[in-house]
């Protein structure tokens, strides 16, 4: 019910746990632009969805990332195998996300863990170890765990969502990596935030967290008053973004533009973050064609400058 949704949200507030540290230079470095300052208190992740359609190999895309500004990057795990089936190594990799000043503090996978059927969901397991053992050679900490494969089902309930997740968490444990479970909007089973508090509260898990994402709340009819029912340490990186006006069930993931290009509420949502003491990243999620067209340099350089400006005025 709505009312044991809000109780367990309560208790969540407590949940999570610190991100672990990594000794380096690059990672003092990173940490350095995490800590931001009362006008921008958050720090700045580019999800390499942004520019992945000028296809970049990481290496590229982190340095690309270094100089705009960032402190961090969100990279995709089909990107990861790539860069090693073009031969790459992951150590090489790590070193040069770290000396750039860097750390990823998030990743992106699918794998169906969500699902009803067994076999599958033993499978998408066994899917997730090996993305999350990728995720953390290149010194990443988290990946996302949306409900893949399971969008279009409507019939699962919460109790068992928070009981696959719980498994997938004690992964995540072997792993060193920890899943978030990812709001989609578009879902029949986790497309609103009050769902994934419960599933998050609900695994009684001290790793539990949730990965949310302005666009996917809109797109699900959540809004963002809830984002206040959260702890500091129960969300540790947000999607930022902006969409244009116009009814929430017909956008799509290619209409996300810059922050402050469009009319999603960014100063409340700022608001709400910094009172309730989080200081999490903000990861850049845009998948706008238009902007794949441009120089990658430019997208992630007038990407940060948005998502700064919009922080700046909503706090000032």
């Amino acid at each position: 019910t709505d009312r044991d949704t809000s109780r367990l949200a309560g208790d969540f507030m407590m949940s999570g746990s610190p991100a672990a540290s990594v000794s380096s230079v690059g990672t003092a470095q990173a940490q350095e632009k995490a800590v931001g300052s009362a006008a921008e208190p958050f720090g700045y992740c580019l999800n390499t969805s942004t520019i992945s359609g000028q296809k970049l190999a990481l290496p590229k895309v982190a340095e690309i990332a270094a100089k705009a500004g960032y402190g961090a990057i969100e990279p995709w795990i089909r990107e990861i195998d790539a860069y090693v089936k073009a031969g790459g190594s992951l150590d090489d990799l790590r070193k040069r996300i770290a000396d750039l000043g860097l750390t990823v503090e998030s990743a992106i996978g699918f794998f169906d863990w969500a699902v009803d059927d067994e076999k599958r969901r033993a499978g998408a397991l066994e899917s997730a170890k090996r993305d999350m053992e990728l995720v953390r050679k290149i010194g990443g900490k988290r990946i996302a765990a949306p409900p893949a494969g399971a969008t279009d089902v409507a019939s699962i309930s919460l109790m068992h969502l928070a009981e696959r997740y719980r498994e997938l968490l004690k992964v995540g444990d072997e792993a060193g990596v920890v899943p978030q479970v990812e709001v989609w909007g578009f879902s029949k089973c986790l497309g609103r935030l009050s769902e994934a508090i419960y599933v998050a509260a609900e695994a009684n898990h001290p790793k539990a967290c949730i990965l949310a994402d302005i666009y996917h709340l809109h797109r699900g009819g959540s809004g963002y008053a809830g984002l206040s029912l959260l702890g500091p340490k129960s969300m540790h990186v947000l999607h930022v973004n902006d969409f244009p006006a116009g009814p929430a069930a017909q956008l799509n993931d290619s209409q996300r533009v810059y922050p402050g290009d469009g009319v999603a509420p960014l100063g409340s949502i700022f608001r709400t973050l910094r009172d309730i003491g989080w200081r999490g990243f903000l990861s850049l999620e845009l998948f706008q064609r238009d902007y794949w067209k441009l120089d990658a340099a430019e997208v992630a350089k007038t990407g940060l400058e948005k998502t700064r400006k919009s922080v700046r005025e909503a706090l000032a």
